[in-house]
């Protein structure tokens, strides 16, 4: 059970709305989820986030917090159930590292994946250059991942116990499965291709499939 009332604006497409999913359910805590596309309700979003973008986390004393980054630490105090960012010191920035690394790369793919699917723009001014220059991003980012990961079953500290960086990293190798299926990361990167597969088994995991 949670311990206050909470409300997640998102949707279920969206790999940063995932994460913090993924966070509430291995948490266990109590939310209401509430689908909004930033497309089509403009007003809607603006007016709990001026920059237009989901997840957004509204507390039962109408206060809200955007970014997943935010959302997701601020979730990992409120119950002690399965800790997944360390408290201090090198743990603690390595794994808020590799949850960097795994936004970074979602951010590129999303870039390069709107050049393609922005119906505001013509097939004309369209670049290939850039959505070259965001999928190379994508792929040094895949690859430092792998190397990060290495023989080891999560990344953190001896490898042993899941956390946030396992979380963001799973949540972002899947949604290039997702938008992305040519990119076949999984043949090159089989060590990463594991790991989600672990995660994937993980009820909460299994409960955020993305859907759209």
């Amino acid at each position: 059970m949670g311990f206050i009332a909470m409300k997640l604006l998102g949707s279920l497409t969206s790999p940063y709305v995932r994460k913090v999913r993924v966070v509430l359910a291995e948490k266990k805590l109590d939310y209401r989820l509430e689908m909004l596309d930033v497309w089509q309700d403009k007003a809607s979003i603006a007016a709990v986030n001026p920059l237009g973008k989901v997840p957004c986390l509204v507390l039962d004393d109408g206060s809200v917090l955007v970014d997943s980054r935010v959302i997701v630490e601020y979730l990992d105090t409120l119950s002690p159930v399965g800790k997944l960012i360390p408290g201090l010191g090198r743990e603690r920035a390595e794994v808020r590292s590799w949850e960097a690394m795994a936004d970074g790369v979602l951010d590129a793919a999303v870039l390069a994946r709107m050049e393609h699917a922005f119906t505001g723009r013509s097939a004309e001014q369209r670049s290939p250059a850039w959505v070259e220059r965001q999928l190379s991003k994508v792929g040094a980012g895949l690859e430092a991942m792998s190397l990060g990961l290495g023989q080891k079953t999560y990344f953190a500290g001896t490898g042993v116990h899941i956390s946030l960086a396992d979380i963001a990293v799973g949540c972002c190798l899947a949604w290039l499965q997702f938008r992305f299926p040519d990119l076949d990361w999984a043949t090159r990167y089989p060590n990463l291709a594991q790991l989600l597969e672990r995660l994937e088994a993980r009820p909460s995991f299994a409960a955020t499939q993305p859907q759209g």
